[in-house]
């Protein structure tokens, strides 16, 4: 039979919700009830504690290695002090168990039992022995009910009221910065009013532009004129050029004669 085989039955496996303060003192009353059974007390941290305060012939108190070491060693009564870390640890507790096994459970320790109850692929029935019940933590509803009650706005002003506290009020605070005075300058004003066609300045009226007049030929015998033109619309002798004037140098002709395959 393997080390992590569970012999008790799932309703010989109990949790007893205690807090960690009275655990030793349920550990004391369950061992006064069992006096018959030989008793094992397990423990992940230091058992020092409970060495000293639990002392009786019918218990041994172990660690979860001093446990896993003693290989044959079989308790009827497994009394888990608190959870280990591991889920197989405890596992290997159970498995030292042969007619009962609880553990007592902090509200602390409510994390560390879907591992276990995942391995052993089912939940462990909880049994609240009367006088050791967990503390129920009342939460105060007051604020709550009342914050409930309150419309949008009383609830920014409380929200605001809270922000100030934990800030400092923001009105209460003086910033002393420098003052910064922006240099003024006179810049003419401009009228944009549409102004009347006889007040359009002369320098935007559309002036006539002169004749362009030929007036002679360089000494390179260049046509030389009074106004902007030249070659693109004279020739050199000053007459008007034609707007379609044929190339008068043709490119060459190229006379490419056919030759007869030769029949070899």
């Amino acid at each position: 039979m393997s080390k992590t085989t569970i012999t008790i039955k799932p309703n010989n496996h109990r949790i007893h919700p205690c807090p960690t303060e009275r655990k030793l003192a349920l550990i004391t009353e369950i061992v006064a009830r069992n006096a018959k059974n030989n008793i094992v007390i397990v423990s992940s941290s230091s058992n020092d504690m409970l060495k000293e305060n639990i002392i009786a012939e019918n218990v041994t108190i172990l660690s979860d290695k001093e446990l896993i070491t003693n290989k044959e060693i079989t308790f009827d009564y497994l009394i888990s002090y608190d959870l280990p870390d591991t889920a197989i640890f405890y596992i290997a507790r159970v498995a030292k168990a042969t007619q009962m096994a609880v553990v007592l459970v902090d509200a602390s320790e409510h994390k560390k039992l879907y591992p276990i109850e995942t391995l052993l692929g089912r939940t462990i029935k909880q049994e609240i022995i009367s006088g050791y019940e967990p503390q129920v933590i009342e939460k105060n509803e007051d604020d709550k009910s009342a914050y409930k009650k309150m419309s949008k706005q009383k609830i920014k002003e409380v929200a605001k009221k809270r922000y100030d506290e934990r800030t400092g009020n923001v009105e209460e605070k003086s910033f002393d910065k420098p003052k910064f005075d922006k240099p003024k300058f006179d810049k003419p004003k401009k009228d944009f009013k549409k102004s009347d066609k006889s007040e359009t300045p002369d320098k935007w009226k559309k002036k006539k532009k002169a004749p362009n007049k030929f007036l002679g030929k360089d000494e390179n015998g260049k046509a030389i004129f009074s106004g902007k033109s030249g070659e693109r619309n004279h020739r050199y002798d000053g007459t008007p050029r034609d707007r379609y004037d044929a190339p008068k140098k043709v490119g060459k002709t190229i006379k490419i004669k056919s030759r007869k395959p030769s029949e070899d």
